[in-house]
């Protein structure tokens, strides 16, 4: 899976780069379909300082986004992460339940 960081308005700091990309890779375990990730860090001008981080999961045949704001970029990660994560949950089980669906069509008794 290849991995593309993006931060919008401010350079990234190595250690957020390797947080995000350790987080992310974790999530292979969900599907071997990955191609792709991007990653995106943006953030609100003072005095609201939100920050925000945004992943772009690009799969073989779908993709899927998360979008979470928090106090900090290590925060938001960790929580769009947990969105990806049961988003690919879902993904690899309805796959799955088709793939056994299809099986069961094509039985002759």
């Amino acid at each position: 899976m290849k991995i593309n960081i993006t931060a919008r308005h401010f350079k990234a700091k190595d250690s957020l780069q390797k947080y995000a990309t350790a987080r992310i890779e974790e999530l292979e375990k969900y599907s071997e379909n990955i191609l792709f990730a991007d990653v995106i860090f943006f953030y609100d001008k003072p005095p609201a300082d939100t920050k925000y981080c945004e992943l772009i999961f690009k799969l073989k045949d779908k993709i899927i986004t998360a979008k979470e704001a928090a106090g900090d970029f290590e925060k938001a990660t960790d929580n769009a992460v947990l969105k990806i994560e049961t988003q690919l949950y879902k993904y690899k089980d309805k796959n799955k339940a088709q793939k056994h669906k299809d099986n069961g069509k094509f039985k002759s008794i």
